[in-house]
């Protein structure tokens, strides 16, 4: 198993449902390039920072891909003006290609950003 920590970071720049971050898929019968064998990801801390001079309501939402759904995780979620918070209290465990989104009911108010551990399955 190989444990890579990684940062993904979003400014959110319209008012779409826009992805964060993707669990990587593996593909362990690639042909004429490396394997890469199933990741699970564990979100540690997930940041919403203002730059703005207005209250903004941020949707967190994720998809788990294996059964073709999407959950909300934080619905119209307050972040006041030029502030910070941390969203999780708890990581989040996300499945291989699971996809988490975040969407403002505003433009260029906001940043997003998820601090993610990865863990590999199998020797690469």
């Amino acid at each position: 198993m190989a444990d890579t920590f990684k940062n993904a970071g979003l400014d959110v720049v319209n008012t779409n449902l826009t992805a964060v971050y993707t669990v990587p898929t593996g593909d362990v019968g690639a042909v004429g390039t490396a394997p890469t064998f199933p990741t699970t990801a564990l979100v540690k801390s997930l940041i919403v920072a203002s730059d703005s001079a207005n209250t903004t309501l941020v949707d967190i939402k994720w998809t788990d891909t294996s059964a073709s759904s999407t959950f909300v995780l934080f619905n119209q979620k307050s972040i006041s003006a030029n502030t910070t918070v941390e969203l999780l209290d708890q990581p989040l465990v996300l499945e291989e290609s699971d996809i988490l989104y975040v969407q403002a009911n505003a433009a260029n108010q906001v940043h997003v950003t998820a601090s993610v551990l990865e863990v590999t399955k199998g020797d690469l």
